[in-house]
């Protein structure tokens, strides 16, 4: 669940939104004031949502489910990158390929090639290309690797998807409304909340705001982790537990001696 404090958000400047004439209308709900100008987003809004969020966000994960996370755009590239590879979880953060999640046979073909470059290298079979050829596969593998690399253990489509910036990352929110895959993501006065099936009031350019709110998201991930292998571990426990009662084999009674 989340912690953060009022505090906190205000520090890292989760409130501010954008120019009065740069408003989506409804976002209205989630806005406390203007203030020169410039939307101010309501931060009790926020944590409210954001703990919401992240509850889900738990759960989806201590079912063993992926979790696909999106962002492109510079200020969160790198955030997002960091914490989510921490909790070994899907992300994009180069460029949505169209069809990523809707044509995701293509999305698995692609990175099934990027298996076979490898393979080739381990099993022997590089040292016959030319050098041409080489040179081809290499370009090849380093193309595939920026755009399928950090979802190349995404086996099947995710059980949700975490958006920062759903203006910039409007093909991705198409296409996981299209699947009806549930979608979290940070909105800004300047979005469409009604889009979002989770959505987040924050401010989706400042890296201070993005972290935070990753981070939040990103803990309860790791929490739901965490008691999904303490589960695990619990099932293991108890069935090790009764094979070991059922293989004791009672004891023969024994015999009367008569006297």
């Amino acid at each position: 669940m989340s912690k953060l404090s009022f505090e906190q958000l205000l520090e890292a400047g989760v409130h501010f939104g954008h120019l009065k004439r740069k408003w989506n209308p409804a976002m209205a709900p989630y806005i406390f004031e203007e203030k020169k100008g410039i939307h101010i987003i309501d931060l009790n809004k926020t944590m409210i949502h954001l703990e919401h969020a992240c509850a889900a966000m738990k759960q989806i994960a201590k079912s063993g489910k992926k979790i696909l996370f999106v962002a492109t755009k510079k200020q969160a590239k790198e955030i997002v990158a960091d914490r989510v590879m921490q909790i070994n979880m899907p992300f994009v953060t180069e460029r949505w390929s169209g069809g990523m999640l809707t044509n995701f046979q293509t999305t698995r073909k692609s990175i099934r090639k990027m298996s076979l470059i490898d393979k080739m290298k381990s099993d022997g079979s590089w040292d016959t290309l030319n050098k041409r050829e080489k040179l081809f596969k290499t370009r090849q593998r380093e193309k595939l690797e920026k755009t399928f690399g950090s979802i190349a253990e995404m086996t099947r489509q995710p059980a949700a998807i975490f958006i920062v910036d759903i203006l910039k990352e409007h093909i991705a929110l198409a296409e996981a409304r299209r699947l009806a895959i549930p979608t979290f993501a940070m909105v800004d006065t300047n979005s469409n909340p009604k889009m979002v099936d989770f959505p987040v009031p924050a401010n989706d350019d400042a890296t201070k705001s993005i972290a935070l709110v990753l981070d939040e998201i990103c803990n309860a991930i790791k929490e739901g982790l965490e008691e999904r292998k303490n589960l695990k571990s619990t099932d293991k426990d108890d069935k090790t537990e009764t094979v070991a009662i059922e293989e004791i084999s009672p004891e023969e009674p024994a015999e009367e001696t008569s006297k």
